[in-house]
C-alpha cells in the first residue's frame, strides 16, 4: 500500500508506530504531494533495557511526553515507587497485570488501562505464570529515569 496525503500543506511528514506480536518500530515517512510523488522511510532501532523484573523499550520521546513498552516477567515486580515531576497512563497489552495505586490493588487485563497522577504511590506485578507487557506514556515537565521515589523494592534499590 502507497501511502497518501490529503491537505494545505506540500509537504507531509508522519511518525507511525507499527506494532506486531514479536517486534515494533517506529516507521517515519516524509513525502511531496507531487503526481510523482516518492516516499522514504527508515526505520530506528529501539534499545531494550534489561531490569531484575524484566525489560522495557522507549519507543518514542518528545518534550513533555515518553512512551516506553515493559514487559515484566513471571512472579515478578517493578518496586513501589512514585514520581515528583510525571503522570503515567498504563495501557495492559499481554497477560494480566496487578496494579497498585494507592491503597487500592487491582488487576488489568489487555486493553484495560489506568492513570497515575503525579506523586501517587503504584507498582506494577506480574502474578502469572506467563509475561505482562503494558505500553506506558508518561507526562510531565521532566521525564528522566532519576525522577523515581522508590519505597519498596526487591531488588535493594531503596
Amino acid at each position: 500500500m502507497r501511502p497518501t496525503s490529503i491537505g494545505l500543506n506540500p509537504t507531509h511528514h508522519a511518525e507511525v508506530l507499527v506494532f506486531s506480536r514479536h517486534f515494533y518500530r517506529i516507521q517515519h515517512s516524509s513525502s511531496k504531494m507531487t503526481p510523482q510523488s516518492t516516499t522514504q522511510q527508515r526505520t530506528e532501532t529501539v534499545e531494550r533495557i534489561m531490569r531484575p523484573w524484566g525489560w522495557y523499550e522507549t519507543v518514542s520521546e518528545v518534550t513533555g511526553n515518553k512512551i516506553k513498552r515493559i514487559q515484566v516477567a513471571p512472579g515478578q515486580q517493578l518496586s513501589l515507587q512514585k514520581h515528583s515531576q510525571r503522570a503515567e497512563h498504563w495501557i495492559v497489552t499481554k497477560g494480566t497485570a496487578r496494579i497498585t495505586l494507592g491503597d487500592k490493588e487491582f488487576d488489568l487485563t489487555p486493553g484495560q488501562h489506568c492513570d497515575i497522577a503525579m506523586g501517587q504511590v503504584h507498582r506494577l506485578a506480574n502474578q502469572s505464570d506467563e509475561t505482562v507487557e503494558i505500553v506506558e506514556v508518561q507526562f510531565g515537565s521532566y521525564l528522566g529515569e532519576d525522577d523515581i521515589v522508590r519505597l519498596e523494592d526487591n531488588y535493594g534499590r531503596v
